[in-house]
């Protein structure tokens, strides 16, 4: 049978066939052709053209395997580096976009057997960043361009900087309480020895003497009233004698002032003002959307790995990425990788050594003092660095974790 005239029905059904994608058994990688069936296929098998080219693969099959795998896996890469960047995606997702183009290389003329073979291998030479999930694997791709690496490289500068700037804000502020605490120091022990008391002693047959000094107070109330006696009228006083005292009475209280000047202002000082400054800004700094640590005990809170593991304490014994962990269950010491979403934080007892994870004071070693069961927060005392012995009160129960 003839091939289909040019414009026939039959002609453009073969042409639209020949456009899509066709089953991967029935392509021929060396000699690049894709058939329709396997009747098509094992024709061209039996080809002349096609055992010459089986001869030159049969001369060097390293070569051609090492060339068919490098194409493949710089255009997979490529299409991950340009599609999704350094987003954490599936790989099969990337693999079927990889496949639309008619002209790829197909993956049974590479070295690797099935697409998890081919991630593994990108995990293991440290190209991408490989976990497996439910759902299969998920793919991370890092970046290491030179311009990649210069952005890293001045944004840990510029973390750095601001970092130095920090503790030196830090120091100079724990110097000011410091200096503030000796002052206090000091005026309270003025006023102990100003309000130390003598024991009354007297010698034998000697009278005794007491030295009484009345200081005479001023008495606004006085003067106002002598004031007034001598400015209102005779006549007047005399028809209502009680009409000045009233007078006197409702004017202000001149104690209640005086009261008030020695109090003095009840305003917050600069130094108060400040710590809360820096305060709002480590808040702002550290508050991230993802708070595993190394080191610290959770708790397992989701049922995809049955009844077992649910509820269940593990310590965490590496971070992947931000968002996972490889945990060890404390009573199976089993080890599992998981998604911090079925993670939860431990608060320990009382007096207990804990982790913040999250918030202002981030990656600070810390002690438990006080806890707050109605309000879900705690009272906490940094233990190491240079906030050593900072009390920080109000901190949420999710941003705190027992240490292992």
């Amino acid at each position: 049978m003839g091939r289909a005239e040019v414009g026939t029905p039959k002609y453009l059904a073969n042409k639209m066939k020949a456009k899509g994608l066709q089953k991967l058994r029935w392509y021929c990688q060396m000699c690049e052709k894709q058939c329709r069936d396997e009747n098509g296929f094992k024709c061209h098998t039996m080809s002349e053209s096609h055992q010459r080219q089986l001869l030159l693969f049969a001369d060097s099959p390293g070569k051609f395997l090492y060339s068919f795998s490098k194409e493949f896996s710089d255009g997979y890469m490529e299409l991950l580096r340009r599609r999704f960047g350094t987003k954490r995606v599936n790989a099969n997702k990337v693999y079927q976009e990889y496949i639309a183009d008619k002209n790829h290389i197909h993956m049974n003329a590479t070295r690797w057997l099935t697409l998890s073979d081919y991630v593994k291998w990108l995990g293991r030479t440290g190209q991408v960043i490989a976990d497996e999930t439910e759902k299969g694997w998920f793919v991370t791709y890092i970046d290491r361009s030179p311009e990649a690496m210069e952005r890293q490289a001045k944004a840990e500068r510029k973390e750095k900087m601001e970092k130095d700037d920090e503790e030196r804000m830090m120091e100079f502020i724990e110097k000011q309480i410091e200096k503030e605490k000796r002052k206090e120091s000091e005026k309270h022990n003025e006023m102990e020895e100003e309000e130390k008391f003598t024991e009354l002693k007297r010698e034998e047959d000697q009278p005794l003497k007491l030295e009484i000094r009345l200081e005479k107070k001023f008495q606004p109330e006085t003067k106002f009233i002598a004031s007034a006696l001598l400015k209102t009228p005779a006549k007047h006083k005399s028809e209502n004698p009680n009409e000045d005292d009233d007078e006197v009475f409702k004017k202000p209280k001149v104690m209640k002032l005086e009261r008030r000047r020695k109090e003095g202002p009840t305003t917050t000082s600069a130094l108060d003002e400040i710590m809360k400054i820096e305060e709002q800004k480590k808040e702002r700094t550290n508050r991230k959307d993802y708070w595993l640590h190394e080191g610290i005990v959770v708790k397992f809170i989701s049922k995809s790995l049955g009844d077992k593991f649910y509820k269940q304490k593990a310590v965490v014994e590496g971070v992947i990425g931000k968002y996972r962990a490889k945990v060890k269950f404390l009573e199976t010491e089993e080890k599992v990788k998981v998604d911090q979403a079925h993670l939860e934080t431990v608060i320990p007892a009382l007096d207990k050594p804990v982790l913040v994870v999250n918030g202002a004071y981030r990656g600070s070693e810390a002690i438990l003092r006080k806890l707050d069961e109605r309000n879900y927060c705690v009272t906490i005392e940094i233990s190491k660095g240079p906030l050593k012995g900072r009390v920080v009160n109000n901190v949420q129960y999710e941003d705190i974790s027992k240490t292992f």
